[in-house]
C-alpha cells in the first residue's frame, strides 16, 4: 500500500494557490488547503480538488499569526502523521510610493508574505526533518528580482523569501529536504484585475499574461522526484521579462 502524500498549500482559496492545490491533487497528494477568511472560496478549491479524483481538506489560519499557525500545523500532523510538501503561497500587496507608505501597509505585507514564510516553514520543517524527506516551494515574484516603483514593501518581502530559501536550502539538504522558489511574472489573477493589462503586455516578450496553471505545473515538478537533485533554485515564470 502506497503511503499517503500530504501537501500543505497556504493561501489556496483563489488564484495561483487554487491552481497549485488542484495540480498537486492530480499528482496524487492529499491537499491541505489553507485560507485566511474566505471560507466559501476555500470550499470551492476543495471541490475542484475532488473533481480531479483527488482528496483534501480546508483549514483556516492566518499565516501572519505565529500562534494560530503553530497550532494548525500541529493539528495537521496529528491527523496525517507526516507532511511531504509545503507550498508557501500566501501573500498580499499594498502598493504605494515609499514616501507615502503607511507603517501598517509595510507591516501587513511583510508579516503575511515574509513572516508567514517563517511561521509556516519552521514547524513544518521540524516534521520533515524527522522523516528525512520533504519539498518546500515558496512563491516569490519577479518583483523580488526586478522590482517596479511603488512596490518597496512587496519587493522586500518577495526578495526576502528568495534570500531565506537560498540559505535554508543549504541548511537542510543533509536531511533530504529540498527548498526551491518560483518567481512568477504577471499572472491572470484577481491581484492584477485593476492593472493596465494592455500596457503590461508590451513589456513582456511573449506578449501575454501567464496563467495560474502555468505556475502550478512548475511547482508540481519541483515537488516531484523528477526534481530530486534540485534545491536552492529560483525558477522564473514570467514570459521572458528576465
Amino acid at each position: 500500500m502506497n503511503e499517503k502524500k500530504v501537501a500543505i498549500v497556504t493561501g489556496a482559496s483563489r488564484g495561483i494557490g487554487r491552481a497549485i492545490a488542484v495540480e498537486l491533487a492530480k499528482a496524487g497528494y492529499f491537499v491541505v488547503i489553507n485560507y485566511k477568511s474566505n471560507e466559501a472560496a476555500a470550499i470551492e478549491t476543495l471541490k475542484l480538488v475532488e473533481s480531479t479524483g483527488g482528496a483534501g481538506e480546508i483549514i483556516q489560519f492566518d499565516v501572519a499569526d505565529g500562534t494560530q499557525t503553530s497550532n494548525a500545523i500541529k493539528a495537521i500532523v496529528e491527523r496525517h502523521k507526516k507532511i511531504h510538501v509545503l507550498v508557501n503561497n500566501a501573500g498580499i500587496t499594498a502598493d504605494g510610493l515609499f514616501m507615502m507608505l503607511g507603517e501598517d501597509e509595510w507591516d501587513n505585507v511583510i508579516n503575511t508574505t515574509l513572516k508567514g514564510f517563517y511561521n509556516v516553514t519552521k514547524p513544518v520543517l521540524r516534521e520533515m526533518a524527522k522523516s528525512k524527506c520533504g519539498s518546500i516551494v515558496s512563491v516569490s515574484s519577479v518583483a523580488g528580482i526586478l522590482p517596479n516603483r511603488g512596490q518597496t514593501n512587496y519587493a522586500a518581502a518577495k526578495a526576502g523569501i528568495i534570500g531565506a530559501s537560498h540559505s535554508l536550502a543549504k541548511e537542510v539538504a543533509r536531511f533530504g529536504i529540498r527548498v526551491n522558489v518560483v518567481a512568477p511574472g504577471l499572472i491572470e489573477t484577481e491581484m492584477i484585475k485593476n492593472a493596465p493589462v494592455a500596457e503590461i503586455k508590451k513589456v513582456i516578450p511573449m506578449e501575454r499574461l501567464g496563467k495560474p496553471e502555468e505556475v502550478a505545473s512548475v511547482i508540481r515538478f519541483l515537488c516531484s522526484d523528477d526534481a530530486s537533485y534540485m534545491t536552492g533554485q529560483v525558477i522564473g515564470i514570467n514570459g521572458g521579462i528576465c
